[in-house]
């Protein structure tokens, strides 16, 4: 049986120069990340227009978004314009007709995995968007986290959700080149989502950068 190759995607891209180094490196995707409630990496919409026309359309650019409703979501994606739109919350699964209805971008549903709880989403939202990403939020605290945390989940839930799901799914929380083959090993995800663990002091770390694609290259 042969493999599937792991994709990558790149979060947390603050700059052009960011997003061409995440794109040498052989990046898949790269994240951009708008207005958060807490968390690493936001950056102005303005700059996430001009960063997203500059990527080569062979990589995808993800919007991610804060905003819950259907109008609030098409609004920032038509202005950001980016090629797929993440939302990162747990948002009423009746707002997707109308957002599938007014874009044409590709949908990303984050789920947060806390608990078991978690892989109860995937029949209240699989029907509505083209692919899923697990991340280790808390959407429910007094400061909602929305993704960024630099933690790990449990990542048996994630197997679980991964083996479950029709749909790809992407993996995120606490990655690093350290742990990305047995990531890849355990979840089987379609991709995964990074930001921190390619950084120094916030930057992106090119050695960092192809030390991760390294280990992701191995489990090939």
């Amino acid at each position: 049986m042969t493999k599937q190759r792991t994709r990558v995607k790149i979060c947390c891209i603050a700059s052009v120069e960011e997003a061409v180094m995440a794109v040498n490196a052989g990046a898949d995707a790269l994240g951009l990340v708008a207005e958060m409630p807490s968390g690493p990496g936001p950056i102005e919409d303005n700059l996430i227009r001009e960063i997203t026309p500059t990527v080569p359309v062979f990589v995808e650019t993800f919007l991610l978004t804060s905003r819950t409703s259907a109008a609030g979501i098409i609004d920032h994606a038509r202005y950001c314009t980016p090629t797929t739109v993440q939302i990162v919350s747990h948002i009423d699964p009746s707002e997707y007709p109308a957002i599938r209805a007014g874009l044409t971008q590709k949908l990303v549903q984050v789920i947060h995995v806390e608990d078991e709880r978690a892989l109860e989403l995937i029949p209240e939202y699989e029907q509505h968007v083209d692919a899923f990403l697990l991340d280790s939020g808390r959407p429910s605290a007094a400061t909602p986290e929305l993704g960024g945390t630099g933690r790990a989940h449990d990542w048996s839930i994630s197997e679980q959700f991964v083996a479950r799901s029709s749909l790809p799914v992407f993996l995120a929380g606490g990655l690093a080149p350290s742990n990305a083959a047995e990531a890849i090993n355990q979840v089987r995800p379609f991709g995964l989502d990074l930001c921190s663990g390619v950084r120094t002091d916030g930057k992106l770390d090119p050695d960092k950068l192809k030390a991760f694609m390294s280990s992701v290259g191995t489990t090939l």
